[in-house]
């Protein structure tokens, strides 16, 4: 208790910047002797902790002490400056100044050795407008509504509690309470459409959320039925097939790369069909099939 209570008197006088012992008794509902002998240890402990007499006068701390001193290792330092650096993605610029003060405050310029960025080639800024908006509502505890379209393209209007924003394989998700299906769902960013922010507020539902759930929730968001395929990739795909395969890729004597991997069901023609005429579907025998009629009802379409 008292390893606690000491810390608190720094973080304190770091915040206030100074204090009176009987403001810091009642603060932390102690005695102004209890104070005085915390003060002693802290000065032991080679915390540069002063006090003056009179009017002004009160507890201070030397104005070159930082927090790396005495409570951060100079690990614990440099994570939290790559958390700050990744949280920049979804801040914009607001979070370079907060950089530089955490920086500061460590004496220590932020590591310019990673860059996180979530963000594809192109800038998206209708994307980045529905984040902030989504953010603004999260943390004013506004509720939301938007039109939502599905996976299967239906579109439903929705008021949401937002909670949360959460970065899962490779897009953005909100969390929240639909009013529509009383319930927690997630919802992709990118299929949200028309949002506005309502005037009315909510208490968020701590009791109605445990952590199982909440995990539950998540990892539906990508469990949707996976199907086993080989394919074969030509020379020229190489590129591609090495970004999004890795390790997984063989390869024959001619330079053809070969992949066996689970994809997702709903998308898994369009996502072949993007490596257009680079790519051969080898296994299984029906979904073969299946492709090679999808393919010759395309080039109907085509003929003049």
């Amino acid at each position: 208790m008292e390893q606690g209570r000491l810390f608190k008197i720094v973080y304190y006088l770091l915040d206030k910047g100074r204090a009176t012992a009987p403001e810091l008794a009642e603060k932390l509902e102690v005695s102004v002797r209890t104070i005085y002998r915390d003060l002693d240890v802290l000065s032991v402990a080679g915390i540069p902790i002063y006090t003056t007499q009179g009017k002004g006068g009160g507890i201070f701390l030397l104005p070159e002490f930082v927090l790396d001193k005495s409570l951060l290792s100079p690990q614990e330092k440099e994570q939290i400056l790559m958390a700050l650096q990744g949280l920049s993605v979804a801040e914009n610029r607001q979070t370079d100044e907060l950089l530089a003060k955490v920086g500061g405050l460590f004496r220590a310029q932020h590591a310019d050795w990673i860059e996180v960025d979530f963000s594809d080639w192109h800038k998206n800024t209708a994307k980045a407008d529905v984040f902030d908006q989504i953010k603004g509502a999260i943390l004013s505890r506004h509720k939301i509504k938007f039109s939502y379209f599905s996976g299967e393209g239906d579109c439903t209007a929705r008021t949401v509690e937002p909670y949360k924003l959460v970065f899962k394989s490779k897009d953005w998700y909100l969390y929240g309470f639909c009013c529509l299906r009383n319930d927690f769902r997630f919802f992709k960013l990118t299929r949200i459409k028309d949002l506005k922010i309502l005037s009315e507020t909510f208490l968020r539902k701590v009791a109605d959320t445990p952590a199982s759930k909440a995990s539950i929730q998540k990892a539906s968001i990508q469990n949707e039925p996976l199907i086993p395929v080989k394919l074969k990739f030509s020379p020229e795909a190489a590129f591609r097939v090495y970004d999004e395969f890795t390790d997984t890729v063989t390869k024959d004597a001619q330079g053809n790369l070969y992949v066996a991997v689970n994809l997702p069901e709903k998308t898994l023609y369009s996502y072949i069909l993007s490596f257009g005429d680079t790519v051969e579907m080898l296994e299984p025998d029906a979904l073969r099939h299946n492709m090679k009629e999808m393919l010759v009802h395309m080039a109907g379409k085509y003929k003049t």
